[in-house]
């Protein structure tokens, strides 16, 4: 089983700790490809960011199907481009922020979220709505840490988190924690054991998801809004993404991760 993982930002050590947790749950077989856009912006913090992360990511998803891959998971909580890539894929595609937010409501009545900067609270909100899940979710929280921070340990980040999550428990009543990043993947088994409480890590819960959908023969359903994309030409330096026949053209867009 082939489970491609990309991270749709171009921060080179992001993908490498993705990779890494990725392949810490990964079963026995399953072989993890961790890949990146080559354009687009260095951390994903808002709406602005986002719209320019979705083309890379889309080249990278469509590199991977055509390497035969048997389901792909984007690893950016905001969900980043999910229902343009499962438009795109054949394969079934697992966003780590709707993968989390299951996980963490099979194991607790309530859970809060604790993310970065309060700019991605409203993003985060929307989508527990659009999940379903916003009556299960006690708070999100921003730990006040841009993205990048995270890979600095004199940036006090862990313990800014860690402090949210000290906060969700006695004032939000939370039974679980999900962290909102995945540049925080490395954190959730400690932050379990120091708090005493399930904190769950979007990447582990998305690849083992993943895993499931592909053991049971699921694939995501081409009819409705999922249908593959209708043909018609792209312009400008969107050219490569032009559609023929259902299918997006061409190689890769942006050259190599």
């Amino acid at each position: 089983m082939l489970i491609h993982v990309v991270n749709p930002n171009t921060s080179r050590s992001f993908t490498d700790k993705i990779d890494h947790a990725a392949r810490a749950v990964a079963s026995p077989g399953t072989e993890i490809s961790a890949t990146q856009p080559a354009m687009g912006p260095v951390s994903i913090e808002g709406y602005y960011d986002e719209a320019y992360a979705i083309p890379g990511m889309l080249a990278r998803i469509r590199e991977a199907e055509a390497l035969g891959a048997d389901a792909h998971v984007i690893a950016c909580f905001d969900d980043t481009g999910l229902d343009a890539a499962r438009q795109l894929a054949r394969a079934p595609v697992i966003g780590i922020g709707e993968a989390a937010y299951h996980v963490a409501s099979l194991v607790a009545g309530k859970f809060a979220v604790v993310t970065t900067l309060a700019l991605a609270i409203p993003v985060m909100e929307h989508n527990l709505v659009r999940y379903g899940l916003a009556t299960r979710c006690a708070k999100v929280r921003a730990a006040g840490i841009p993205v990048l921070a995270l890979e600095d340990p004199a940036s006090g980040g862990v313990e800014r988190i860690s402090a949210e999550i000290e906060a969700a428990k006695r004032d939000d009543h939370a039974e679980a924690i999900v962290l909102g990043c995945a540049g925080m993947a490395d954190l959730a088994a400690d932050l379990s054991a120091r708090h005493g409480l399930p904190v769950i890590d979007g990447v582990a819960a998305a690849v083992t998801l993943a895993e499931s959908l592909v053991r049971l023969g699921v694939r995501t359903s081409k009819l409705g809004g999922y249908a593959p994309p209708p043909p018609k030409p792209y312009l400008g330096s969107f050219a490569p993404f032009s559609v023929e026949g259902g299918a997006v053209e061409g190689g890769a867009v942006g050259g190599g991760a």
